[in-house]
């Protein structure tokens, strides 16, 4: 039995859901959730189907997520030509609790593309942790154009924006 029911005697299972809800969050707060990791996983298109690889990122300047890419890696293949913005990707990072579901996930859709200047890429591949032991290839910088989240919270619970409101 999963920890939001349980069996009754006839075999049915009842709700326990504890009261939750989910609050959407707007652009800055979203983005800087996302800074508070350090682990994401972006989506993309390989073959022309859709792939997902977890990566590690920073957040710069409040907004430009950036990852690593390695030589051999899916990602090396997200180069966009020059005379467009980027590649479309996706990006999703969330802190959720699996005991009580609750926390928060954010989705960033943008355009991404290499970071072409070698000083810049070398500063990235100093501050970003490797997930695994190869390489750093370059950098992608993501622009978001869109930014979309939601906190799962406990019923009852106000935003801290509100809670500091009322003091």
């Amino acid at each position: 039995m999963d920890q939001d029911g349980t069996q009754r005697a006839d075999g049915r299972v009842r709700d326990t859901t504890p009261a939750r809800r989910m609050r959407e969050l707007d652009r800055a707060e979203a983005l800087r959730l996302v800074a508070t990791v350090s682990l994401g996983r972006i989506v993309f298109t390989q073959h022309a189907l859709p792939a997902v690889r977890p990566v590690n990122h920073l957040v710069e300047d409040g907004d430009i997520i950036i990852i690593r890419i390695h030589d051999d890696g899916a990602l090396a293949s997200l180069v966009a030509p020059a005379d467009v913005p980027g590649v479309v990707v996706a990006y999703e990072a969330d802190v959720i609790d699996p005991d009580t579901h609750l926390g928060w996930s954010v989705v960033v859709t943008g355009y991404a593309s290499l970071v072409a200047d070698a000083g810049e890429a070398d500063r990235y591949a100093e501050l970003l942790r490797p997930c695994v032991a190869q390489p750093m290839a370059g950098a992608l910088r993501i622009r978001p154009d869109l930014v979309t989240g939601f906190r799962l919270e406990a019923e009852g619970t106000r935003p801290a924006s509100a809670a500091r409101g009322r003091s």
